[in-house]
């Protein structure tokens, strides 16, 4: 794919694809490794991505109907996408999307606008699956020494990271912004990038792939938090033990206050335990957040505990006590001065353990590459880009990202999010303004489409697009979530 060279200096050629305006030598590449001077003239040096949905790639049909003329179609979507990657940009603004790609579909005219957009306002949420403490709220999160984001909320049994963003790409030092948007570009590529933490640890982060924290591969997230887990549990470990605690940095779960014990008539046991008491058998801030059990800083269990009451505790009485993803356990039995004493672990209870380990799901790093699609990339698909955000809004454009499904955000603009692991691989690229350069297409109606002013003069027929001399055709495959294909 070319464009026409607009300037020139002696042999050099001018790139307009972003503000950077390289100058390019003969058999170069610009600062983006993206375009190149090709005997004088501006080409795209990745080809352009389309999708095929077709066996012979390697896709399966399940058929769930014996109609004869069943065409092994859950939904009628065209089985050809043309997907911005390779595409090349609206920049500079004034430009139509390099290909508005026209197609028939089930007897309707559809056009899909197609554009790789240069996103400065954009940035990547982190989800990592462990318990272990990977550092406070709001602290600083680093690559090669420079900050590139922060921490955030902790969801349920995921720490969040909130990656990028335009203060970190162009608000501070030169090093700061190349850093950030080398990350991102990392990160939203599927490449293992570590992180380091203020206050907290070190990680290795992978879409699709276990979290690394300290040099330690995770391997599975927790079942729940320590009362749920008592909930979830309790019938198993009735009849086989007195007592379980299960030790969590934010929940804390004791079976016999628990409402789950009680009605199963377990008895009290004496126990008592360090930390805040909440509703019965839940107890938040036992210990500090760290990478011991269940998230805490402690490596013996025993230390959470108080003294057992001897009104209510006996000699003999046994004690399991675990953490929420099973990888710590141990066994107790109180001895004639009502201290715990570390035993032989029941082959029973050792079942109940590894019952735990087997419903905690394996730890994964998931990546979301989030942006806001502004006004130049909307005047590339009409003339009148609020048109488009209108459209978007009343769902009668699609938006994909390298053919992928996003979720678009509410309130005003085109602000959405997408998985990387299920976009074509290498889909991302950048500009050294700093940005970050993804695909985003738009899907709509023909009639639609001219309706909101778009460059109808620009469309050209699918049939063209499929037949360049640089083309990439790859499988238009639904990836499962959280793993590359």
């Amino acid at each position: 794919m070319m464009t026409e060279t607009t300037s020139a200096v002696i042999d050099k050629i001018r790139c307009d694809a972003c503000p950077v305006m390289c100058y390019i030598k003969p058999g170069a590449a610009g600062a983006c490794d993206r375009y190149a001077n090709h005997d004088g003239k501006l080409v795209r040096v990745d080809p352009h991505v389309i999708l095929e949905r077709t066996v012979s790639h390697g896709g399966k049909l399940v058929p769930f109907s014996r109609t004869e003329d069943w065409d092994g179609k859950i939904v009628h979507e065209p089985s050809t996408f043309v997907t911005a990657i390779g595409a090349g940009t609206t920049y500079p603004d004034y430009k139509p999307a390099p290909f508005i790609v026209s197609a028939e579909v089930d007897g309707v005219d559809m056009v899909t606008v197609v554009t790789e957009g240069i996103f400065s306002y954009c940035g990547i949420k982190v989800k990592i699956d462990t318990d272990r403490y990977l550092g406070p709220e709001t602290a600083t999160v680093r690559a090669q020494g420079e900050a590139v984001g922060h921490v955030t909320t902790s969801e349920y049994g995921s720490q969040m990271l909130s990656l990028g963003g335009v203060h970190h790409l162009t608000g501070g030092s030169k090093k700061e912004g190349r850093v950030t948007c080398d990350t991102l570009m990392d990160l939203a590529n599927c490449k293992a990038v570590e992180l380091t933490i203020d206050g907290g640890a070190t990680v290795v982060v992978q879409a699709g792939q276990p979290p690394i924290v300290n040099g330690v591969k995770e391997e599975r997230m927790r079942v729940g938090c320590g009362s749920a887990t008592i909930g979830m549990f309790a019938k198993q470990w009735h009849g086989k033990v007195d007592e379980v605690v299960v030790v969590d940095d934010h929940i804390t779960g004791v079976l016999s206050e628990h409402q789950a014990g009680k009605l199963l008539d377990i008895a009290d046991t004496g126990i008592k335990m360090k930390g805040r008491r909440s509703t019965p058998g839940r107890y938040f801030q036992v210990a500090d957040p760290g990478t011991g059990w269940g998230g805490t800083n402690i490596s013996d269990p025993l230390s959470i505990l108080g003294p057992f009451d001897p009104k209510e505790a006996k000699p003999g009485l046994t004690m399991l006590m675990v953490s929420t993803t099973g990888e710590h356990s141990s066994y107790y039995v109180l001895d004639e001065a009502l201290k715990p004493v570390e035993t032989e672990m029941p082959d029973d209870l050792k079942f109940s353990v590894e019952r735990i380990q087997e419903n905690c799901e394996p730890a994964l790093c998931t990546v979301l590459f989030m942006a806001g699609a502004g006004g130049s990339l909307r005047a590339g698909v009409t003339d009148n880009p609020v048109r488009l955000t209108r459209s978007v809004k009343d769902a009668l454009t699609r938006v994909t990202s390298g053919g992928a499904p996003v979720y678009v955000w509410p309130g005003g603009g085109i602000t959405y999010m997408v998985d990387v692991t299920q976009m074509p691989s290498g889909a991302f690229g950048y500009v050294p303004t700093p940005a970050l350069v993804a695909p985003i297409e738009f899907t709509m109606k023909l009639s639609d489409y001219a309706a909101l002013g778009g460059h109808m003069d620009h469309v050209k027929p699918l049939s063209e697009v499929q037949n360049g001399d640089d083309v990439r055709q790859l499988p238009w495959q639904n990836p499962i979530p959280g793993r590359r294909t």
